[in-house]
């Protein structure tokens, strides 16, 4: 059986790759994949934690779906946004889009 900080130290490894990553990319799609990798290491130890505790309520595997279905909700939000943002300004550079400023 794998330890539960073997888990808690991939969860922590994925959110630390998933904020830097969100910090300095200049990509909006970049972006978007990063925070991706920050959910996806949330899900790690939701579901880490659940098995440590060994509850049999799978409560653990019922937040990890409803962050998946919200983050395929986002990322869906977030894809249409950078199209549109691009069919008008023809880049995806998140510091060149200054559409709201006036």
């Amino acid at each position: 059986m794998i330890p539960l900080e073997s888990f808690l130290i991939l969860g922590a490894i994925l959110f630390s790759i998933g904020v830097f990553g969100a910090l300095t990319r200049r990509n909006a799609i970049g972006i978007l994949i990063s925070i991706e990798l920050i959910l996806n290491a949330a899900n790690i130890n939701f579901i880490a934690f659940n098995q440590f505790l060994g509850s049999p309520d799978c409560l653990g595997q019922i937040f990890t779906l409803l962050v998946i279905t919200i983050a395929a909700a986002s990322a869906v939000i977030g894809l249409v946004l950078v199209i549109a943002l691009y069919r008008n300004t023809k880049n995806i550079f998140a510091e060149k889009i200054n559409l709201m400023k006036w």
